[in-house]
């Protein structure tokens, strides 16, 4: 008997009137290895001073253009910037994940933000801009287990906030990401999973 998929269990949020918000897209990559595992691409930002995500891990992705035409696009353009992963060439649109809302990189607007899954079936080699300091494929078995799971203190004016994350190779996946692969580990995909065809 042939496992279940695992984009059969989506039930993506959708906010209400988010095209009146700001919008942003990014990509989630998966790849089968050849051992039979699966893996996700992170991206670790490059290091600069003042930014308060300097160096974390995140998802290939940005916020829309007047050239795009979907959200979707967005993420491929976006992500073809970033890392020189052509996902119209090599890639293959699997399932869109929740809207979550955040906010302008440097504003208070409210901004909304829509994942893509994507399987990765193409070369190994990137090509990097000035925002992506490497590219990370991390094991889903690992983004799963609970030992790899932790807590990143983040200042506010309230006082402390420990903020769930996983940590790998000396980065921190945390915040809107963290969010992001705990809807996708929710859904089942693991190394057992099939990716429907």
């Amino acid at each position: 008997m042939r496992p279940k998929s695992w984009v059969s269990h989506l039930r993506p949020h959708k906010i209400p009137f988010r095209r009146r918000f700001a919008r942003a897209s990014v990509a989630l990559i998966v790849r089968t290895t050849e051992s039979g595992g699966k893996e996700l691409l992170f991206i670790q930002r490059a290091r600069r001073e003042g930014d308060p995500w300097s160096g974390d891990m995140a998802f290939p992705g940005g916020r829309l253009q007047p050239e795009d035409r979907s959200a979707r696009a967005a993420a491929e353009r976006e992500t073809l910037e970033e890392t020189g992963i052509e996902l119209n060439r090599h890639g293959r649109y699997l399932a869109r994940l929740s809207d979550l809302i955040t906010r302008h990189h440097s504003r208070w607007r409210p901004m909304v933000v829509t994942p893509y899954v994507f399987e990765w079936q193409g070369p190994k080699a990137v090509l990097l801009n000035h925002e992506v300091e490497r590219v990370v494929w991390v094991p889903l078995d690992y983004l799963a287990a609970g030992e790899n799971q932790s807590q990143l203190p983040w200042p506010t004016p309230i006082g402390t906030l420990n903020m769930p994350c996983c940590r790998y190779q000396g980065a921190c996946i945390w915040g809107l990401s963290y969010s992001m692969l705990q809807e996708l580990l929710a859904t089942g995909i693991n190394a057992r999973s099939e990716i429907p065809q």
